[in-house]
């Protein structure tokens, strides 16, 4: 009993109301020398994600540990790295910005203007996307086709 207790750090509790991060306003960083501005292309786990930096460079950027299990990173993010000097295809994740401060950064233009902000935001007017369905494809009815399915199947016996 005492070593089961001594082993952990806590049940699911523990993780209760840590939400620092969340709806607190916090300070514009802008990018310094040897930083640039990036959008994550691809997540490739083991905390290392593909990014397409704005200065047209695709780089493989590691998620340093401050960030790793606090702040979750997904595709299509905007996010700030630190370059390296000795690697150029290599970067370091610095911080995630939400989309309410990468439309900051496009104002500020900080970000050029084709850069695309992920919003997370819901269509109401329910479209599927362009997806148009089409019940028939003949313009008849489904009525008759159970009976033409089933001649069909005597023709070919």
């Amino acid at each position: 009993w005492y070593q089961r207790r001594v082993r952990g750090k806590g049940g699911k509790n523990r993780r209760r109301g840590k939400n620092e991060n969340e709806s607190e306003k916090r300070e514009l960083v802008f990018k310094e020398h040897g930083q640039e501005y990036a959008q994550v292309l691809k997540l490739l786990g083991n905390g290392r994600l593909e990014a397409q930096c704005f200065d047209g460079v695709k780089r493989l950027c590691h998620i340093r540990g401050k960030l790793r299990k606090k702040v979750w990173i997904n595709q299509g993010d905007i996010i700030l790295i630190g370059l390296r000097d000795y690697q150029d295809s290599k970067a370091d994740v610095i911080q995630k910005y939400n989309p309410d401060e990468a439309r900051n950064l496009k104002a500020y233009k900080e970000l050029p203007e084709t850069a695309k902000i992920n919003d997370a935001q819901i269509d109401d007017d329910n479209d599927l996307d362009g997806i148009e369905f089409q019940d028939d494809i003949d313009g008849e009815s489904d009525e008759g086709d159970e009976d033409r399915i089933m001649l069909d199947d005597i023709d070919d016996i």
